[in-house]
């Protein structure tokens, strides 16, 4: 079997391309990859008989391009980069990996929310200036810091990591209001409209997929219903918020602050208005990345690839 692995860089680790060489080449014949532009994909997996995959856009065209082509594994949980129906026409079976990174995106949430309602770039930045060794008295506390006890955080999507930040968010003493599109059995936690949520919450976060549904549910009508002290936290998908929507509610002091792991071009566009926009706290796409959720996820590409080769696959989204 000649497995190709067209994007080995997107789960960088110290040695990580021997680690993945090693996990896979149990299985055949391995090509790992470090990068791959789009046009470059069909003659990169040419005659593989499996592609194991991050980002890279697996088309219809692609597809087409390469007959020998039997399955698709995915070193994420979405899957919008494949050219699902046309995998399906070719009977290639295409498998996911899903809840890897829910502990670590969890934790990431938290983080970015940390960062607003505690202003800590601001004071650390205010530190490393000398701001604190001229300051008269012994604690130093120009710009706001707020509790997040009895604050209301509600949660759009409620999958594995909208449960466990709900879960998480309760511990802090918060109101946890959820929106989501199907009704969850046993949730203990209050069910909301998404108008109800956006206008209801302290914080609004983030946590289903993009779909035709949820692209640019975060624009300037659901931004005008927050109240003016709330914060976005985005750790889904860049493309559920529309940025420049954002931007102006953020330099207007529409909303009190967004933290964003994600963006509708990633790399960073040099142009997204997000870059300078007021109080707006952005990480590269790292919530995923944790050393150990890395390790979990090709444990879990490798299972699917073992039960696929079993004649049982597990994880199958087609």
């Amino acid at each position: 079997m000649k497995i190709v692995i067209p994007d080995g860089d997107t789960l960088a680790l110290p040695d990580m391309k021997a680690h993945i060489l090693e996990i896979f080449s149990q299985y055949g014949d391995v090509i790992c990859n470090g990068t791959t532009k789009p046009e470059e994909v069909a003659g990169k997996i040419g005659d593989a008989d499996a592609v194991l995959c991050n980002k890279t856009p697996i088309t219809r065209d692609v597809i087409q391009k390469c007959p020998n082509l039997k399955y698709i594994g995915l070193f994420a949980t979405g899957y919008n980069n494949i050219d699902i129906p046309a995998a399906t026409e070719r009977n290639i079976i295409v498998c996911n990996a899903g809840a890897y990174s829910t502990h670590a995106v969890v934790q990431h949430t938290f983080a970015l929310l940390f960062s607003l309602a505690g202003n800590l770039n601001v004071y650390h930045e205010a530190v490393r200036a000398g701001d604190w060794e001229r300051s008269p008295v012994f604690s130093y506390f120009p710009y706001p810091v707020h509790e997040l006890y009895q604050k209301t955080f509600g949660i759009i999507g409620y999958g594995s990591i909208g449960r466990n930040v709900a879960k998480v968010a309760d511990a802090f003493g918060m109101r946890v209001l959820i929106h989501t599109r199907t009704k969850p059995e046993n949730c203990e936690f209050t069910l909301v409209s998404q108008e109800e949520l956006f206008r209801q919450s302290d914080v609004v976060s983030i946590h289903c997929p993009l779909t035709e549904q949820t692209a640019d549910l975060i624009c300037k009508k659901n931004l005008d219903l927050m109240k003016k002290s709330a914060y976005l936290i985005n750790t889904a998908r860049g493309g559920i918020v529309r940025e420049q929507d954002l931007a102006d509610a953020l330099n207007h002091d529409r909303i009190a602050g967004a933290g964003l792991d994600v963006l509708v071009s990633e790399p960073m566009s040099p142009d997204t208005p997000l870059k300078t926009a007021k109080n707006c706290l952005i990480t590269p796409h790292i919530a995923w990345s944790a050393v150990e959720t890395r390790e979990r996820l090709l444990q879990i590409v490798s299972e699917n690839l073992k039960a696929y080769l079993a004649g049982s696959p597990i994880n199958q989204v087609n």
